[in-house]
């Protein structure tokens, strides 16, 4: 396997992006050139041995959630939960934090004070990699694929976040070790084949089109089985017929059996594919309901517009 240029595993954050997540342009795809997804296939979550909630039920809590980095409070007693089954969005104006309520999710930071519960309990200090296991994966604002390995090979990472062959095993290619292997393939192809890539498996993830990359990071997401996926701005750089084919994109992975946090900017996605919408601002939660309340809420076209809620009411 060539030697990646950023050997993070699954849910880290490298200190530099690489190069695939460095477009020189925003994506200029005509319409019909647009990759297609392949909904007939399936991917839905693989058993992964830990408890599957059922549909509506709560699957993760934020509860109360503080975060502070010196004197700034990044989160302020932030509270949300996400039901097993739907599309929510977590949106808000620029440094919200947003992203930084990703982070805290994730593993990524630490809360100050409050609890992320997952499948009802404490997500606690659990590392990265920990919290990817139970089931819950998340792609980046910046894209962040190995550049330099293929798009088979990346979606690969994702797939071996499971598997339990140890280093003997894999020396030897015990016969264990074989079957993971094949099996973890199969599965990759799948994903590729779901997200329209099967045709560019053997092609370096810095030669694809940036929706490519896009649509590759999000297979290699959902490699880990996760029950959550987070998705942060997945639509950054997407022309509008782009935009079209991930709410689809999105719409199909819900119903395939996933659950779907997204933060977005663009409004018209969100409010197109969301069951539910969580508006932060400055690290308050300030609005909480479906597209419609949302839309309608003082307090959210305050914040969009810079304007005082009783003059946006």
């Amino acid at each position: 396997m060539p030697e990646p240029t950023n050997p993070e595993p699954v849910g880290a954050e490298p200190t530099t992006p690489t190069p695939a997540s460095r477009p020189s342009t925003p994506a200029t795809t005509p319409v019909d050139e647009v990759t297609e997804i392949n909904p007939d296939v399936d991917i839905a979550p693989e058993d992964i041995g830990v408890p599957v909630v059922a549909e509506g039920e709560r699957l993760l809590e934020v509860d109360t959630v503080t975060l502070r980095f010196g004197g700034v409070v990044a989160l302020n007693e932030v509270s949300f939960h996400i039901n097993k089954g739907e599309i929510l969005g977590l949106i808000g104006p620029n440094g919200a934090g947003k992203t930084t309520c990703f982070n805290v999710m994730t593993g990524v930071y630490q809360p100050t004070s409050g609890v992320v519960r997952y499948l009802g309990k404490p997500l606690g200090k659990r590392h990265k990699f920990q919290i990817t296991k139970l089931g819950i994966a998340r792609t980046f604002q910046n894209i962040r694929l190995f550049a330099n390995m293929t798009a088979l090979e990346n979606v690969l990472v994702g797939v071996d976040a499971h598997h339990t062959t140890g280093v003997v095993t894999a020396m030897f290619r015990l016969p264990k070790h074989r079957r993971e292997e094949e099996q973890g393939r199969a599965r990759a192809m799948e994903l590729l084949e779901f997200m329209g890539l099967d045709g560019k498996a053997d092609e370096l993830a810095r030669n694809l089109p940036y929706g490519d990359q896009r649509r590759l990071e999000i297979a290699r997401a959902l490699a880990t089985s996760p029950q959550l996926l987070c998705l942060d701005e997945p639509a950054a750089g997407f022309n509008p017929a782009e935009k079209v084919k991930l709410m689809e994109l999105i719409r199909t992975i819900r119903d395939q059996g996933y659950t779907v946090l997204l933060i977005e900017h663009d409004m018209k996605l969100v409010m197109g594919v969301t069951d539910r919408i969580v508006v932060l601002e400055f690290g308050r939660k300030i609005a909480e309901g479906s597209p419609a309340e949302i839309r309608d809420n003082p307090a959210v076209i305050a914040a969009y517009l810079g304007v005082d809620e009783e003059d946006a009411s």
